[in-house]
């Protein structure tokens, strides 16, 4: 849900600051107080168009900042975009069940986004704010307008989830299938000069007889013979300072420490505290002696071999000049190799190979038809229920005449799946198209959604869908601009049955003009535009308090003295009644769907 959100410098709001909670929260106040303009401050932050005419006057720039806490599978897809945009933190899931989204915009026109304080693209920030937020009503952000999620808000109504994984996985391989089908009947001469090239990379890889490794103890042989003369320079200087010089009277550092281990070891026989420096010292002058003798034979061995440095030279050539054509590694070379011979394996079996796939393409598209004919008919059965259920919410909302249908069509298709006697194109989805068709007055043909109504009709329209599809639709938080306009009281009354019905979901923001609505919130804020100055800005007001909240319920039902009071106190009361009747059982809980409906 949106825990928090804090507006700057946008349009008349100058800083605006709320908590806001799960359940039911109305917005009401005068028309122009900027009830509006949070909704559209809502939109930024998700994504939506920016409009450089909303920075505040006399300021250089607006902010907008939404803190939400997500759970269940809004957090699980939260997380999987940030794991995927590389914006998760070690403990993806954990991160994403709190994200900070801002969006700033900037005077001269430019604008920024962030996920948790870190720069996205607008197209980041508004994939994840479909997860988050609908806007419904005057807003763009609709996404039941959009027919390519219809099917899946369908599937979703009719628990398709687990049906539609297993013929997705069936898809991916007839996919695999034709695409290694596709492979082998390539044209002749082109798969003859690809056997041919495959032949003579896998053959001069094989040839060079390469060796996991070589190449390092090459480079490291190099070095040393390139250098030859002062390892032996340097192994010799240092065998002289051990074991001394012949030609010298003085003695060597070995016949030294040879003495310091005689003279502890007289020590030691008086003095038993010595015995371990003693010991030291003899095995000091052992080792010594034997590191000697190393660097005496290491000298020995040194030697300048230009043959040899010419050999690795040539051979350090060869495995740069197969890295550079076919891998950044010994390794990656090899493997090069292994895949040039399968696939060179396949070519020569082509016809072998392709009769055999052509027969698993065939079983696999029937098996295909057979699932997705089964999805099918039950999206037929469900989403005619889905249709009835949308027109009897509509009738409630009174749009009485309205008609509803849920289109499921077919592409015939010469490739496709088998259905009976018939082929289908088909996709990971199956072999159905589906959106949601609609004619809001009587006489009117059945339209997309997107076609058919605007303003406060298309917000009911929504209603009604959200309605239906509550069970379906993970979104979290749903917002409703102006969804009363054209309705009365009465309807009223049973738009705020349902919205608060439906915060049981969902966190549901409303602006509205209504009291009979108003009444239902379970949180209520008041927007006031005020002078301070010169200046015009947006104040928001929680009202907490029982004799607020009935004093804007009067002013709003525009019925002065006692009068106005009484009625606005028997619309409070008629929903305390309503709320108190319909609570679920456990706080936070979803209704049933039956009863929703």
């Amino acid at each position: 849900m949106l825990a928090s959100l804090t507006v700057t410098d946008f349009a008349i709001i100058d800083r605006l600051h709320l908590e806001l909670t799960a359940g039911f929260i109305v917005f009401t106040g005068e028309t122009g107080a900027g009830k509006s303009i949070i909704i559209d401050a809502v939109g930024l932050l998700l994504g939506g168009k920016s409009d450089p005419n909303m920075v505040r006057a006399g300021a250089d720039l607006a902010r907008v900042e939404g803190v939400f806490h997500l759970a269940g599978e809004a957090q699980a897809a939260a997380a999987a975009v940030l794991e995927r945009e590389a914006l998760a933190a070690e403990d993806p899931a954990a991160e994403a069940a709190e994200l900070t989204l801002t969006r700033d915009l900037r005077r001269e026109g430019r604008s920024t986004c962030r996920v948790n304080g870190q720069l996205v693209s607008l197209a980041i920030l508004r994939e994840i704010g479909q997860l988050l937020v609908d806007v419904h009503g005057q807003s763009e952000h609709l996404s039941l307008l959009n027919p390519r999620s219809h099917l899946d808000l369908l599937d979703r109504y009719s628990e398709l989830t687990e049906m539609r994984l297993a013929l997705a996985s069936l898809v991916e391989r007839v996919l695999n299938t034709r695409r290694e089908i596709a492979r082998l009947t390539e044209d002749e001469a082109a798969l003859k000069r690809r056997a041919e090239q495959l032949r003579y990379e896998a053959d001069e890889i094989e040839a060079a007889d390469l060796r996991a490794g070589e190449e390092e103890e090459l480079r490291a042989e190099r070095t040393r013979m390139g250098n030859s003369e002062q390892l032996a320079n340097y192994a010799s200087e240092a065998y002289a300072l051990l074991h001394g010089d012949e030609s010298s009277d003085q003695l060597s550092a070995v016949d030294q420490l040879m003495q310091v281990s005689v003279l502890l070891g007289k020590l030691a026989n008086i003095d038993t505290d010595m015995k371990e420096d003693a010991e030291l010292a003899d095995s000091l002058s052992v080792e010594a002696e034997e590191l000697a003798l190393a660097l005496r034979r290491y000298a020995d061995r040194v030697e300048y071999n230009p043959d040899r440095l010419d050999e690795v030279e040539e051979r350090l050539e060869v495995i740069n000049k197969l890295r550079r054509r076919y891998g950044a590694s010994i390794e990656a070379v090899l493997q090069y190799a292994e895949k040039a011979r399968k696939e060179l394996e396949n070519i020569e079996n082509s016809d072998e190979r392709l009769e055999k796939l052509r027969g698993d393409e065939d079983k696999l598209l029937h098996h295909v038809g057979e699932v997705a004919d089964r999805i099918s008919k039950v999206r037929q059965m469900m989403g005619q229920k889905m249709g009835e259920r949308v027109v009897a919410e509509l009738d409630d909302l009174r749009m009485e005449r309205a008609q509803f249908k849920v289109s499921i069509e077919r592409r015939e298709d010469a490739t496709g799946c088998f259905v009976g006697e018939k082929r289908y194109a088909f996709t990971h989805t199956g072999v159905d198209e589906v959106e949601f068709l609609m004619s809001a007055n009587p006489g009117e043909p059945l339209r997309p959604l997107a076609k058919v109504a605007s303003g406060g009709e298309m917000a009911r329209i929504m209603l009604a869908l959200k309605r239906v599809l509550a069970l379906a639709d993970q979104t979290p938080t749903l917002i409703f601009d102006e969804i009363d306009t054209g309705i009365g009281g009465r309807v009223g009354s049973v738009v705020g049955e349902k919205l608060w019905s439906l915060s049981h979901g969902h966190q549901v923001l409303v602006v509205t003009h209504l009291a009979q609505l108003a009444g239902y919130g379970d949180k209520h804020y008041h927007v006031t535009k005020q002078v301070k100055g010169e200046r015009t800005m947006t104040l928001v007001t929680a009202l907490d308090d029982e004799a607020q909240r009935i004093n804007e319920l009067a002013a709003m039902l525009g019925t002065e003295g006692e009068s106005g009071r009484l009625s606005a106190q028997g619309i409070l009361a008629q929903a305390d009644t309503f709320k108190q009747e319909h609570r679920p059982a456990t706080p936070g809980k979803k209704l049933k769907q039956e009863k929703l409906l």
